[in-house]
């Protein structure tokens, strides 16, 4: 398999291994394995040992004596005496190793009377100990004998009342341990091995002996079967009957040998979409059951539907007992952990349960991490698996014989179980599907469903029937042949939706430029697919799955795989079925392949799949060797009823000299040169140099694929914690980088660098698992936990001691004023600064009420920090508690290693490079408290005003509607519900009083909970007769970044800023006293705007800035089209304003006498006219205390939006009005530089643009 060179021969088994009771070395404790000694000892658990293993080694798959031992007897010894049950279990594993290439192993559990006296003495000496020390703890209750004997793992429904009946009394009992029999594979051929196995075990129970010895089969199986090849069927014989195996062809879906249908039984279609759906975001993912092959079964379906993505990380399907301490691995995992069917859920301590997907086969039970995406087109997808099991005669929400029999066990008479000999395990008889479907309410749902569809169930019933009376035979019998149908169907229905998801995947590959050594060196730097382009292309529902699947591990190997293997020769297998099946679907959709639709495709490849496995199984490809007697010693190969007999290893130990049937009938391409490539196939083996690369080029932290299963020594222990230390740092460098490189990537395209490649469901998903990491960070090395997030767990013993201890000490948590905040010298207004405090950050979460869940709380108290720019200093602070860290972790968490917590502290530090608005645009539901402060100029009386203002912000979500100020109040704070970032301010006042003049320098508007403060300049009169006549301003606000807050200037005349104010500041300033600028400059300025309103429309949706900026701000449209009307007017006579809005109504007067007149110059100049004159008149007529600034602004507005600004200005430069009011040198009176300008303004025509409701309020049109 892995290490092996070119001579590992295609052999079915490498080894048959028997584990048990070893006689010399007695009865071993195996303190491991976690089992108390308050058990009686025939529920305790001993060492099992390998007893022995045929052939010693062989050198391709070296023996791992650990392993094997503890996955073929996970618990150990078992005791059992005469009134137990004992019916053989059967169970799969797995062994990973280093270089994530796979072995099988297959293992029958079965027992065996115990013949050593001394064993038995014991066994009866541990008895009278732990009675003696049971008489001394507790009166002994009264019970009789019989009312209960357990079953295998039943540890008794109370411990008091089985006490006695454990009981082993060596002159009345007979004493049996259990033992097992194993065969290592390279392939999983789980039926077939299982039925070697059990031919096996009943050659050993029945009273005939077998045919043969034992050791000709055994021989027979090791030496003399081969692996079938690729797209062929093998039979070979077992001790009583023939037994078949077929493998699939290089271009059909990998070789998969376990009932998927017992997992639909178990679980349920939903449950197992969810689940599946969990896998496929590499959420931790932890299986609980008291059957072992329940626990395999379950990991192996789930791995085998996500074709042709591999499961990238920890992946043991059986958790041996003693490496429990394994659950708090701070990575992805897939881990199945046995119960012992008495514990509920509740008992078991889980260290990480944030991103726990937690399933209990056993009872039909799923918890899922909360905010799970839904998998696309999931209900479509469950109907179509739902009638592909209805017509299987499987319920599709699982089959509730099976898992209710956990419930049931608890209280069953364990006769009731002997007589059941399956165990309980799937219900007896293949049920008929109509009776149950009849009585079961979500049949009954799914009928009607159905029937929707077009399919009656008494067509089912019928195809039911037909599928037998095929004219073909198959060799297998037809329960076998149903679950090879049953299995395909369903994984080419998995499979297809992959292949309709990802159909044009490879146009968005991005080769690497330079040569595959550098590529290797760079490889975690480097993007390997355009994720926004793809995503971009996507339905709107797909994408938050889309996009946090496209961040996996699994999601980024299969794509290097692709980038690795050019040509079709060295491509992975299954890289070139899944290319295969992309390439046919090309063909079947004649629509472009960019054009993706949500509509639902369903899977058309069953029938072909259906029919492969069909012939290979009606024609046998290939026979083995039959079993022979070998040349034995005589009298050896006797045996005794009922116990496995020591097999004869010297006939065993090695193979026939030439293995005859490689070189005669393996066909030739058995015997290519490199025997790997034949066995990736289906193993996947990331064996050879392009698979190491790649595993060395990926290693994000998973380097660990499985823990060593040797016994543990704390130094091994110490030695794996170290590596996931050194994983989760190297992953939150990656992470932080990751962030930092979408985020500045999208700024600095806003400063025209680069392309724009995030989005918002993109960074949503970056957070989210940003918060994930932080969250495996927390409980690595956990010992003390309260909820099931970690880190908010942390946080609130945090809280409490703070709360506990005086604040005399802890200057930090009574709050820290920003730098950036602290009040300047001059005494001029400004707010007073936002505490830092991460207490008082916890308390705005926990007073959020839609937060109900500790994980939701610790996610949004993230998504703040980061908002606030705090995340590194609010964990430092955490973190600074050494006491607490130390009562809360075991000495190798990750929190306890000061070097790298040092360094992780550091990587977040960087996201204060960019702004975050992870909060606010999340949690938009919720009330913020908002603080204004509105600065009046000091020099104009702003004392003496006597009217009565009022104020109304707008931001990205909503607006406030009118708040009414108490006079003479400048600062003040209100709640509202989260109008997201703030965009405009309308100020006005009622007019009313002596003085109702108001001269405002500008307005500051603070969101309490993130601490963002904007900006609203205005530096403008609110008055009649003041200015030019304005009662009330729309003021467009900036989001000041914290270091010039509170910059020298904030309170003197603010900078030429922004809103109406760009035109002049006091009334004593008339309009040629401004800043006169040139024609260059005035159309760079209109350039600068027109272009930065196009770029705004080039930028995904959910990525837009604010476009009242745009229109509205310091360098936006209504500025630089002022600055052109401005150019070149003539200035009146002294002490009397003249502003744009005097001109246009001139000019609107001078168009309604044309009209009037009927003087036409032709039909598009009159329409046009008539519009201008229009839009004037309605902004004349608003309600509104409008000025002559503002409705020019809002002329502009309105214009802008029904693209109609370019036909005004030709309008204008031909009118008279325009002769009388500009000099000669005009901008407007130049006919080149007005084409050019028309010419500018066009390209705003293709664009939609909409006007947020301030800036038009009262204006219909």
């Amino acid at each position: 398999m892995s290490g092996g060179g070119p001579s590992a021969p295609g052999r079915f088994a490498d080894y048959f291994v028997i584990c048990g009771l070893d006689t010399e070395t007695g009865l071993e404790p195996d303190e491991l394995s976690g089992e108390n000694f308050e058990q009686t000892p025939l529920r305790r658990t001993f060492k099992s040992k390998v007893l022995a293993r045929y052939p010693e080694n062989v050198e391709w798959n070296p023996f791992d004596q650990d392993a094997v031992g503890m996955l073929c007897m996970p618990k150990g010894l078992a005791f059992k005496t005469q009134a137990d049950s004992r019916d053989p279990q059967f169970h799969s594993f797995i062994i990973t190793r280093e270089d994530g290439s796979r072995t099988y192993g297959f293992s029958l559990t079965f027992y065996e009377e115990v013949t050593s006296k001394q064993i038995c003495s014991a066994m009866q000496t541990l008895y009278h100990m732990h009675n003696a020390e049971y008489d001394i703890l507790h009166t002994p209750p009264t019970n009789d004998k019989d009312s209960c004997s357990s079953m295998e793992d039943c540890n008794g429904t109370s411990v008091s009342k089985l006490q006695r009946f454990n009981s082993y009394d060596i002159s009345r009992d007979t004493l049996y341990v259990s033992k097992c029999i194993c065969l290592i594979t390279p392939m999983s051929f789980m039926k077939a091995c299982k039925k070697v196995l059990e031919q096996l075990h009943q050659a050993v129970t029945s009273p005939q002996p077998p045919p043969l010895p034992l050791e000709s089969y055994i021989y027979n199986i090791l030496y003399e079967v081969p692996l079938p090849p690729a797209g062929r069927s093998l039979k070979f014989s077992g001790v009583y009957g023939p037994i078949i195996c077929q493998r699939p062809s290089t271009s059909e879906l990998p070789l998969f040998d376990f009932p998927v249908k017992e997992v639909f039984e178990l679980l349920g279609v939903e449950n197992v979409v969810q689940l599946f759906t969990c896998a496929l975001l590499e959420f931790q993912i932890l299986l609980y059951s008291q059957h072992y092959q329940r626990l395999m079964t379950v990991a192996e379906t789930i791995t085998a539907l996500m074709f042709p993505f591999q499961w990238q990380h920890v992946y043991v399907p059986i958790l041996p007992a003693s490496l429990l301490h394994f659950l708090d691995a701070p990575v992805p995992y897939l881990m199945g952990l046995h119960s012992n069917g008495l514990d509920d859920r509740s008992k078991l301590e889980l260290p990480q349960e944030a991103n726990l997907c937690f399933v209990d086969i056993d009872n039909h039970f799923i918890e899922l991490p909360e905010d799970l995406p839904q998998f696309p087109n999931k209900l479509e997808f469950i109907q179509e698996i739902s009638e592909i099991l209805m017509a299987f005669g499987i319920p599709p929400e699982g089959n509730l014989h099976c898992s209710e029999s956990a419930s049931k066990m608890k209280n069953l008479q364990a006769c009731d179980i002997v007589s059941d000999k399956r165990n309980g395990n799937v219900a007896g008889s293949p049920l008929n599907s109509y009776e149950l479907l009849k009585e079961n309410e979500t049949i009954a749902r799914l009928q009607a469903l159905v029937k929707r569809t077009g399919v009656s169930l008494e067509k089912l019933e019928v195809r039911e029937e037909t599928s037998g009376k095929k004219d073909l035979k198959v060799q297998c019998d037809e329960e076998e042949f149903r679950v090879y149908q049953l299995n395909i169907q369903i994984r080419e229905v998995f499979a297809n939706r992959f292949t309709q998801m990802f159909a044009d995947y490879e146009v968005f590959v991005i080769q690497p430029s330079q040569d595959k050594e550098s590529w290797f060196t760079n490889r975690e730097q480097m993007q390997n697919f355009d994720k926004a382009s793809f995503l971009s292309d996507q339905p709107e529902p797909y994408l938050p799955f889309l996009s946090r699947f496209l961040e996996t591990q699994m999601f980024a190997s299969f794509i290097d795989n692709k980038i690795m293997c050019h040509d079709d020769d060295d491509k992975d297998p299954v890289l070139r079925v899944f290319d295969s099946r992309v390439d046919k679907i090309r063909l079947l959709n004649v629509r472009t392949p960019t054009l993706r639709t949500s509509m639902y495709q369903k899977c058309t490849t069953v029938d072909e799949a259906e029919k492969a496995i069909e012939l290979r199984l009606v024609k046998i490809d290939h026979t083995a060797v039959h079993p022979h007697l070998l040349d034995m010693k005589i009298g050896q190969g006797k045996y005794e009823l009922g116990f496995f007999p020591k097999l004869q290893s010297d006939v065993l130990s090695t193979g026939p000299a030439s293995n005859k049937w490689t070189k005669r009938n393996a066909p030739a391409q058995w015997r290519r040169k490199d025997r790997q490539k034949q066995h990736t196939e289906h193993l996947r083996l990331d064996n050879d140099q392009r698979e190491k690369y790649i595993q060395e080029a990926r290693n994000l932290g998973s380097t660990i694929r499985q823990p060593k299963l040797s016994n543990l020594s704390p130094s091994v222990i110490a030695q794996t914690n170290w590596k996931f230390v050194e994983g989760l740092l190297k992953e939150c460098r990656n992470k932080t980088k990751r962030m930092l490189v979408e985020k500045m990537g999208r700024e600095a395209v806003e400063l025209g660098h680069g392309e724009v490649n995030i989005t918002g469901v993109e960074e949503n998903t970056l957070i989210a698992s940003l918060c994930d990491l932080l969250e495996r960070i927390w409980s690595h090395g956990l010992q003390v936990k309260q909820g099931k997030s970690a880190l908010w767990s942390h946080l609130l013993h945090y809280q409490e001691n703070r709360q506990r201890k005086p604040m005399s000490g802890s200057f930090s948590t009574s709050g820290v004023l920003l730098d950036s905040e602290r009040r300047k010298s001059d005494a001029s207004p400004a707010m007073s600064p936002l505490r830092v405090s991460l207490i008082q950050d916890m308390r705005h979460i926990q007073n959020i009420g839609e937060i109900k869940t500790d994980v939701g709380k610790a996610r949004a108290w993230v998504r703040l920090s980061m908002e606030k720019k705090l995340l590194s200093r609010h964990l430092k602070q955490l973190l600074s508690d050494l006491e607490l860290t130390k009562k809360l972790y075991k000495r190798y968490a990750f929190l306890r290693c000061d070097d790298e917590k040092e360094q992780f502290l550091y990587h977040l530090l960087s996201f204060n490079a960019v702004d975050y608005f992870c909060f606010t645009n999340v949690f938009t539901t919720i009330l913020i408290p908002y603080h204004i402060l509105i600065v009046p100029s000091k020099k104009l009386g702003g004392s003496m005003f006597t009217a009565n203002p009022w104020i109304c912000i707008s931001g990205e979500l909503g607006e406030t509607g009118v708040l009414q100020i108490p006079r003479n109040i400048l600062e003040m704070t209100f709640e509202c519900q989260n109008l997201g970032k703030l965009t405009t301010v309308q100020i006005g006042h009622d007019n009313s009083g002596l003085y109702a003049k108001w001269l405002v320098e500008y307005v500051m508007v603070r969101n309490e909970i993130t601490g963002h403060t904007y900006k609203f300049p205005c530096g403008r009169w609110l008055g009649k007769g003041m200015d030019d006549g304005s009662l009330e301003r729309i003021l467009v606000g900036e989001l000041l970044t914290s270091h010039t807050e509170a910059d020298e200037r904030l309170c003197r005349t603010p900078p030429l800023q922004q809103s109406p104010s760009m035109i002049r500041r006091f009334v004593s300033i008339s309009p040629n006293n401004k800043q006169k600028l040139n024609t260059g400059q005035i159309q760079e300025a209109i350039g600068e705007a027109v272009n930065g309103i196009v770029k705004h429309f080039h930028k995904p949706e959910k990525e837009r800035g604010s476009l009242t900026l745009l229109l509205c701000g310091e360098n936006g449209l209504v500025s630089a089209l002022e600055q052109v009307f401005q150019h070149g007017f003539k200035s009146p006579r002294l002490f009397k304003n003249v502003f744009i809005w005097d001109f246009l109504e001139k000019a609107q007067t001078y168009y309604e006498t044309l009209d009037q007149n009927e003087i036409v110059p032709e039909e598009n100049w009159q329409t046009r006219a008539r519009n201008f004159c229009r839009f004037i008149t309605a902004i004349n007529h608003t309600p509104r205390n409008i000025g002559k600034d503002g409705k020019f602004q809002m002329l502009v507005c309105l214009g802008a939006r029904d693209h109609l600004l370019h036909h005004w200005i030709a309008l204008l430069a031909d009118c008279p009005i325009t002769a009388q009011m500009y000099e000669d040198i005009a901008l407007i009176k130049d006919h080149t530089l007005v084409n050019s300008l028309i010419r500018v303004l066009q390209t705003l025509q293709e664009f939609n643009i909409t006007l947020e409701a301030s800036l038009v309020k009262g204006v219909d049109i």
